[in-house]
Order: C-alpha cells, then sequence, then structure tokens
C-alpha cells in the first residue's frame, strides 16, 4: 500500500494550495482517510479526516473554515484544499489511511492510521 502526496509549495499568507493524495489500494472507499502536518519541532498533529462512508468530516479548530478535505473515488485520490492561508500553517502535511475502517467512524489520532505518505512542504510567507 502506498499513497503518494503532491501539491506542496511556498506560498504568500492569504494565498490558496490544494493538496492530493493518491493511493494505490481499492477501492479507495474501503478507507477512512486523513491529513496531518508537523511543524518543525512539533509533533505531527490531526488536520482533517474523511469517514470511508465520506459521510462523516472532521477538521481540527485552528483550520475551520479555512481547509476542506474531499475524495475522488475513481482517482483513488483524497484533497486537501486550503484558503486563507497563514504563516502558522507552515508544515510537513502528510496523508494517512486506514483500509477497512467502520464506515461511518472519523479517526483523528495518529494511532489510527496505519498507512502513511512521504509528506509535502507547506510554506506560507507573511
Amino acid at each position: 500500500v502506498q499513497l503518494q502526496a503532491s501539491g506542496g509549495g511556498l506560498v504568500q499568507a492569504g494565498d490558496s494550495l490544494r493538496l492530493s493524495c493518491t493511493a494505490s489500494f481499492r477501492p479507495f472507499d474501503y478507507a477512512a482517510m486523513g491529513w496531518f502536518r508537523q511543524a518543525p519541532g512539533k509533533e505531527r498533529g490531526f488536520v482533517t479526516t474523511i469517514s470511508r462512508d465520506g459521510r462523516r468530516i472532521l477538521y481540527a479548530d485552528s483550520v475551520k473554515g479555512r481547509f476542506t478535505i474531499s475524495r475522488d473515488i475513481a482517482k483513488s485520490t483524497v484533497y486537501l484544499q486550503m484558503n486563507s492561508l497563514k504563516p502558522e500553517d507552515t508544515a510537513v502535511y502528510f496523508c494517512a489511511g486506514r483500509i477497512g475502517a467502520h464506515s461511518v467512524a472519523a479517526y483523528t489520532a495518529r494511532d489510527d492510521y496505519s498507512y502513511w505518505g512521504q509528506g509535502t512542504q507547506v510554506t506560507v510567507s507573511s
């Protein structure tokens, strides 16, 4: 199982970015997916997650209203649309997958996920 994340970059405060994470496993809706981020000197923390059935979505308070998670089952890809970016959003962003998750469960802990992408750097300048 592989997760390939992409879409990071260097942007200015207020800009937008869209991250993508493509999975090697099928069917894609057999997994709950999440995004986490890790800033320098900090632990990897929860950003957002989408349940296996796509009906339950959770966000960290720090990104609520600015970030949106979505997925394209046919492309086995989960997206993270990030708007109104702030310097404090600077981090390496990781996608994560939990295969065979309960259909309506949303997972917010790192230990809930078995598979991780390689990370993509997002840098927001002020």
